[in-house]
């Protein structure tokens, strides 16, 4: 294979195709259902499945099927079949449901409003991950363009996962004899450590959404008139919320929940820290004065890939501060995200959790809290030797440096349905997400040479992977 050829072919092809459709993309304000309950009366998701589907359908790929998969009641599965040179098969995965807006932007971006700035793609879902599908496709093509002989590939690309993936189950239970059993996984929706190399992602933590609200009042009375008689809502949370971690180390206090850290994790943490160095948070927007929980980057690392965690991540119930008046208020609500180890099984979390917030509530208040998805995290297999070799040499020739690898602590479903599903699959799960990428958060970007030298490598070990 001639790596300069196939450099420039995924350039060009970048530059040309793939951005200029994914600045359409960011425009269509798909929000996962989570977000978007109306998602298919609004009829965002299917403008953006067409999109992807019309795009697909122009490329010249010999024998390509496209087509996208509707059941009653869910969101879309964008299902593409490319026949290979042999019997083995490839799986390629990737979604195209998005997180809402959130606030902050700078001037000058928008969630739904594409821009280029610095070789860098703003906007919402751009990296996160809808280039996904153009990647992987123009990869398989880069080898075609050489006449290099490839397996079967099989490309999913759901509308779900932003959502905990509820719709995919189904899809891949309807898809089971067109899937087939892939030997390897390809799965763009990872982070990246910097921008200079290729990173391979060998765990996700599971995740654990639900709402906890305390009642207190039928209706909110003065302040003056109550306080000191009836406690408030807030601070029956903050008791409650005391019963899960520890305030002031974050570690959680749920008995079980917590798995231990395998020996080979403890090794990539170790790695990644003295590549990163101070990189490892210096890659976050921190106030000034402000510092991270630990000194130390490698425990920094195991807190975000393995160890258990607690964000609020929304709250009602709390009127905006002009609106704060002298109201002892009825109630509050939070949403609370737990980031769960690899290895927890996030169904008994949820009820473990569930059961430590409602039992005993302080002051008989009402308390209840909704589980509202829960997912299980991913520890990779053992990484057979020849994709080892491979995206070595990979990122080698892409990236002109060594692979390296890391956990994540962020959740993609679909990886540990696959690895139960599929025993002794290989994966390469990677991808754009790198330092200030902020997925999810206030100006989202792709970094566009990344995502070319990310497909570059994925040609890399497709190619590979053929003759593994």
């Amino acid at each position: 294979m001639d790596n300069a050829k196939v450099e420039q072919f995924v350039a060009d092809r970048w530059d040309s195709s793939i951005v200029p459709k994914l600045c359409d993309y960011v425009r269509i304000p798909n929000k996962s259902p989570l977000y978007d309950p109306d998602w298919a009366k609004h009829g965002f998701m299917d403008e953006a499945a067409k999109l992807a589907e019309n795009w697909c359908r122009e490329q010249p790929i010999k024998d390509m099927q496209v087509e996208v998969v509707r059941l009653d009641g869910r969101t879309p599965l964008l299902f593409i079949e490319i026949p290979g040179d042999n019997d083995d098969t490839v799986l390629l995965y990737g979604h195209l449901d998005k997180q809402p807006e959130f606030t902050g932007w700078e001037e000058g971006l928008h969630p739904w409003k594409p821009v280029i700035r610095d070789g860098k793609l703003y906007g919402r879902g751009g990296a996160d991950d809808g280039y996904a599908v153009f990647a992987s496709l123009t990869a398989i093509q880069a080898l075609q363009e050489q006449n290099i002989p490839h397996a079967r590939c099989v490309v999913v690309i759901e509308f779900s996962e932003e959502s905990g993936s509820p719709d995919l189950p189904a899809y891949i239970d309807h898809l089971n004899d067109r899937i087939g059993t892939p030997s390897l996984v390809v799965c763009l929706d990872a982070e990246c450590g910097n921008y200079d190399q290729l990173w391979c992602t060998t765990t996700l933590r599971g995740n654990l959404v639900g709402t906890l609200s305390v009642d207190v009042l039928t209706e909110g009375v003065h302040s003056g008139g109550a306080s000191g008689i009836v406690p408030s809502s807030f601070r029956i949370l903050r008791i409650l919320l005391n019963r899960l971690e520890d305030e002031a180390t974050g570690q959680t206090r749920i008995s079980g929940i917590e798995m231990p850290i395998p020996d080979a994790r403890v090794e990539e943490a170790r790695e990644t820290a003295t590549t990163l160095g101070d990189g490892v948070h210096l890659r976050y927007p921190w106030v000034d004065g402000m510092q991270p929980v630990s000194g130390d980057p490698v425990e920094l690392l195991l807190n975000n890939w393995w160890r258990t965690t607690l964000c609020v991540t929304g709250i009602d119930g709390i009127p905006e501060l002009q609106q704060a008046g002298n109201v002892l208020r009825p109630q509050t609500t939070v949403k609370l995200s737990f980031r769960l180890s690899p290895k927890t099984d996030a169904i008994a979390a949820g009820e473990a959790v569930k059961e430590i917030l409602e039992m005993d509530p302080p002051f008989g208040a009402r308390v209840k809290f909704n589980v509202e998805s829960a997912m299980e995290g991913w520890s990779a297999p053992e990484i057979a030797p020849w994709l080892a070799d491979s995206m070595r040499r990979a990122s080698r020739a892409y990236f002109g440096a060594e692979a390296m690898y890391m956990g994540t602590g962020g959740s993609i479903p679909f990886m540990a349905m696959l690895g139960d599903k599929f025993p002794g699959v290989q994966f390469l799960v990677t991808g754009v997400l790198g330092p200030h990428s902020n997925a999810h958060g206030p100006n989202e970007f792709l970094h566009i040479n990344t995502g070319k030298r990310v497909t570059s490598c994925v040609v890399q070990v497709l190619k590979d992977h053929y003759n593994s």
